[in-house]
Order: structure tokens, then C-alpha cells, then sequence
């Protein structure tokens, strides 16, 4: 098949798993990573993974299926971030949902969905790894339904959909004044490259940065 995948953002960290999935299907496939909607060349399937773009119904059509990642159980949770957002209200788990691409954001019909546990201790990095390998996951089963003939299920009417705004840089500052135990969940979830967490003192603004290390009892 004639696979696209499109990210617009070379700096995004998904991009190692979208390099490692294109290796391992490029022998089976025609595979293309592409940064801009402009360049998508057509063919079977689109897969649209962390995208800023919108892309609509005809540059669909110029594919056979346009299949989005998401991170949320959809239709709660459709819009930007929604697995951030979601940790930051303290959810335990994440689920990511593979649907059709349709004008409506986050509307279309389910293929799949695959739920994660992410602990309570997991910075961002271990959450983007779990992240990550679902994502791929997902997309190892999209061309398995889709060489099986199967058909992606609409949404469920019965539940009321909920959205999630898009984050600003504003939106990882964080109040020093508030103790560390308290401030640990939000800072966890900050990519220190991309939106760091931080806050502002003496006139001065700071970043922060997690890091783990190993356990270990003093002697």
C-alpha cells in the first residue's frame, strides 16, 4: 500500500517512533513522511499524527482512508492535548483512539482504541514512551482492519462530547509560593524542550526540569 504520514512538526519527539515504524513497514509498504499538507502525494492510507493541520475533504480524497491518532476515549476529550489536559485533571490512564478524519475535529467513526495506566512517578519522556508505542501499535492494527475489510464504528451518540482548548506557553507557569508535592503533577507532564514548566521570582523567570534517578538507600 501507499502510506503517507504526516506531522508538521520535525521537533516533535513522536517523530523517533514515526522513523522506526517507516523502517519496519517500508519492505511491505510505500511509506512517506511528510511536514506539510501541501506536499501529501495520495495513495491508500493517510495517518495523521500529532498534526496542526487542517485537512479537508479534498485532500482526503485524494486518499482511500484518512485516519487520525488521538489521545482520549472520543468523544470526550476531542481537541489539543487531550492526554496533558487529561493528566493535569488526574486522570490514571490514557486512551488513544484511531478514527476517520472528518471535516468536524475529532468527529469521525472509531477504527480502534487501546487504554494505557500511566503511573503516578512518570515523567514526561516514560509518558511519551507509553504514548508512542500505542500510537504505533494503532497503526500496526489500522492496516490489519483495513486488509481485513472491517469498517471503523460512528461515535456514540449518548455521551455528550467534551473539548479541550489548545495550550499556550502560559499554561506551564506555575506558582512557587505552592509546595513541590503539590506542583509534581503539573511538571511532570512539561516537555522541557518544547513548553517547559516555570515560573517567575526576583524579577526573574525560571525554567524546570525533571529528571529521575535510580532508587537507592544510603548506607
Amino acid at each position: 500500500m501507499q502510506i503517507t504520514l504526516l506531522c508538521t512538526s520535525p521537533e516533535h519527539p513522536v517523530n523517533d517512533w514515526l522513523a522506526r515504524w517507516q523502517a519496519l513497514h517500508q519492505v511491505n509498504h510505500d511509506i512517506t513522511l511528510c511536514r506539510d499538507k501541501g506536499d501529501l502525494p495520495g495513495g491508500d492510507i493517510l495517518f495523521l499524527i500529532s498534526c496542526s493541520q487542517i485537512i479537508d475533504a479534498a485532500t482526503r480524497a485524494s486518499y482511500r482512508y484518512t485516519l487520525v491518532l488521538h489521545a482520549s476515549d472520543l468523544p470526550r476529550g476531542r481537541g489539543w492535548s487531550p492526554h496533558v489536559w487529561a493528566l493535569l485533571e488526574g486522570a490514571e490512564a490514557i486512551t488513544v483512539s484511531l478514527l476517520n478524519a472528518e471535516d468536524g475535529v475529532d468527529t469521525g467513526a472509531i477504527w480502534a482504541k487501546r487504554t494505557i495506566p500511566i503511573p503516578a512517578h512518570a515523567l514526561y519522556d516514560e509518558i511519551h514512551c507509553l504514548l508512542f508505542d500505542t500510537e504505533l501499535a494503532l497503526m500496526d492494527e489500522a492496516l490489519q482492519l483495513i486488509s481485513a475489510g472491517c469498517e471503523p464504528v460512528p461515535q456514540p451518540l449518548h455521551f455528550h462530547p467534551t473539548y479541550y482548548r489548545k495550550r499556550t506557553p502560559l499554561d506551564s507557569e506555575i506558582d512557587p509560593r505552592r509546595p513541590l508535592s503539590e506542583l509534581f503533577s503539573t511538571i511532570r507532564v512539561m516537555d522541557p524542550q518544547r513548553y517547559p514548566a516555570f515560573f517567575r521570582l526576583h524579577g526573574h523567570i525560571y525554567t524546570i526540569e525533571f529528571k529521575k534517578v535510580t532508587n537507592h538507600e544510603d548506607n
